[in-house]
Order: C-alpha cells, then structure tokens, then sequence
C-alpha cells in the first residue's frame, strides 16, 4: 500500500513551542517551575477562572477534586457510564461508590432528566462529562446539585475550549478537570489542570498536588528560597513540569484556531455522510453551545453496514487509517460488574453507543484530501 497510515489523531506542534521546550531545557530548570507559573496564569485568562492549576495529568485532576471531598464509605459520587476509565476509577480511589445514569442517544452525554432520581441521601457529587467536546445542559443540573447541596466536579477532559450558552466551560460553576493528553484539543505531552471558584478547595487542591506542602515547593532552591516547609497532611506528586508547560504556552493561543479546523472538518464528515444507512451521525442539542469536537463519534448501523464496528475498524486499519474507540461502557468492564454488580441492560444506551461508536480521523493538520480518503475507504469496507 502506497498511502502512508493516517491515524485517528495527531498534535499540531509549532516551531516555536519546539523551541521553548529546547530553551527549557538549556536553563536548566525543567521541573515545576516559572513556566508551570506563566501557563496557569495562561489558563485563568483563557477559561475565566480565579483558579487554574496545572497537573501531570486529568486522571490526577479528577483524583484531587474526589480526596479533597474527604468521601467516606458507602458515600455516592453520580456519573456516566460513557466516559473512560479513569472517571468511575477515581471514584473509587477516592473512597466513593460510582452511581451510574444512562446518557442521551443522541448526544451519549449525561442524561440529565434523570438526575434527580439518582440522588440518594447517601450522594455527594456528580461528575458530568462533556462527551467529545460537547458540553452537557448544565443550568439544570446545577439546578439538581444546588437544590441537594452536591459538588459538581465537570470532567472537561475533552472539552477546553468548549462553551455552554456563551460562557466558556471553567468560566463558571463549580469545578472543571482538563486533559492535555496528545490527542487532545490542546496537549502538555501528558497533562491536565483543575479549575475552581472555591478558593478553601484550591488551596486543599494545591496541598494534595504536592506531598502536602504548606508552600509553594519549586523555588525553594533558588537564591531567595527557604529549604523548610510543614507536611500539613498526605499528598501527592502531581505537579506539572516546566517542560510540558513549555509546550502549553504556545498550545493555549492557538486553540481557538485548533477548534475552528475541527468544527470545519466535523461539519464536512456531516455533510459526506449523510444519508449513508451505514451511520447514525452525532447530534447537536438546542440549547446554544460551542462544540470543542475533541472527537467525531459516528455510530456504525452494522445491519445496515454489513460488518460491525470492530470489523469497521480492521476494514480501515487495512486501508491504513487509523480509527479510536471511545468508549464501551464502563460498567461492563470486569471490576464493575463484580465490585458493584452492574449488568448488560442497565443503561441500555450507553450499551448501545458502546457497541457502535467509531472515532473517525480528526486533527488540525488533517486536509480535505486526507477526509476524502477516510470516506473513500469508508465505502469500500461497505462495498458502496
């Protein structure tokens, strides 16, 4: 095959984020540092937030936002089952029991109509996640935590630069967790940020990131450092490097441009793929948003395709295009079916996206040319 492989992402890395990184590393001060400083400085601009701190990753981000709950046994945290792993593992780490509801078929975000009737008295927090970018209806969800006296703990990992009703997701409400993995929107190498409005819970955030120091940790070694500090309770290492801001500081000012590539390419898949029987294609919710489109999530019809989506997906590999898998529902996965007892027929659409859904290839350098030839291999693999 002559074609190179495709792949289903790739990060857009400029000369002059290469070049800081370099510069990094000639100063000599590589861990968390001024550019950690000078990034989450970046992040509160960006997202509106009074508090923004940067992490070696959003696994670690949603862990801190859980412990720092102080969860005692047999206490509640509310969250879908189509996410990745890491939301329901954190949970548990936390010391929480993951309560699931079922998602929209449309959107695979949270179903939010069915809040309400999860809530038990034994409930601390809901964890809702912007599925692929998408923001999910948070003005009634906020409603339901309000009304219950719960956290809301937004996992965004998908969703920097994404807005609900005109505000930037981060701009408001409780707590956000970002990822910058590098098939994300914008990418650390590994990476994510927390985001908070409380400012009690940052500082507990900031405590836990790091071994439970009661000060900042990384200019103790400069000229006008202390070397002593106070562990004021068990922490963590979960600080972010000065060479993954490095990438960061010149990742943040092109996102917006990243997204506007993503929407276009997104919204030509809409436009090549409509009518084929073969997919049902994502749908946009009527409340006013700005999808991120960290991800285009089609859902193979196999009746319809001939093949099922793990066939689909070999079809391609074939062809050398790379697809993702994001996600089958976490509660199948053997822990949760046996630690919590979860069953095939509990949430019967997050089954049924997990058994159908494709990511298709999309990044910012991807061209029309590149979508041309996904589609094209599309309809060879269904002999259309």
């Amino acid at each position: 095959m002559s074609e190179e492989f495709l792949p289903f992402a790739r990060p857009s890395i400029s000369r002059e984020a290469i070049e800081e990184v370099v510069a990094c590393l000639e100063s000599g001060w590589i861990t968390t540092g001024p550019r950690v400083q000078k990034f989450e400085q970046a992040l509160k601009a960006y997202l509106g937030a009074p508090h923004a701190l940067a992490l070696s990753s959003a696994t670690a981000g949603l862990h801190l936002a859980l412990l720092a709950l102080d969860l005692k046994p047999g206490d509640e945290v509310i969250t879908t089952p189509m996410t990745f792993a890491a939301t329901l593992n954190t949970i548990v780490l936390a010391g929480g029991t993951p309560a699931l509801i079922d998602v929209e078929l449309d959107t695979y975000n949270m179903d939010v109509r069915r809040l309400e009737d999860a809530i038990t008295p034994r409930t601390r927090a809901v964890i809702p996640v912007h599925f692929a970018g998408l923001p999910v209806d948070l003005d009634p969800l906020y409603a339901a935590a309000a009304k219950h006296g719960l956290r809301v703990i937004e996992d965004a990992a998908h969703a920097i630069g994404a807005e609900y009703k005109g505000k930037r997701i981060g701009a408001f409400g409780d707590t956000q967790v970002f990822s910058f993995h590098p098939n994300k929107n914008i990418t650390t190498g590994e990476g994510g940020a927390i985001t908070t409005r409380d400012d009690k819970y940052a500082e507990r955030l900031a405590l836990l990131r790091f071994h439970g120091m009661d000060r900042e940790a990384w200019n103790r070694f400069g000229k006008t450092g202390n070397q002593h500090y106070e562990i004021v309770e068990p922490g963590f290492k979960y600080n972010m490097m000065d060479i993954q801001a490095a990438l960061g500081l010149h990742q943040l000012p092109a996102l917006d441009g990243f997204i506007a590539r993503r929407t276009a390419l997104a919204q030509r898949y809409q436009k090549l793929l409509a009518g084929w029987p073969q997919w049902t294609l994502p749908h946009a919710p009527a409340y006013p948003h700005r999808h991120a489109w960290h991800l285009y999530t089609p859902l193979i019809n196999p009746e319809a395709a001939g093949i099922d989506r793990d066939a689909f997906m070999q079809a391609l590999k074939e062809r050398n295009i790379g697809t993702g898998l994001h996600y089958r529902a976490a509660h199948l996965y053997p822990y949760y079916r046996d630690k919590f007892g979860f069953r095939r027929g509990d949430f019967p659409n997050a089954e049924a996206i997990g058994d159908r859904i494709v990511s298709l290839p999309l990044f910012p350098s991807m061209t029309d040319v590149d979508q041309d030839r996904v589609v094209a291999a599309m309809g060879e693999a269904f002999h259309r």
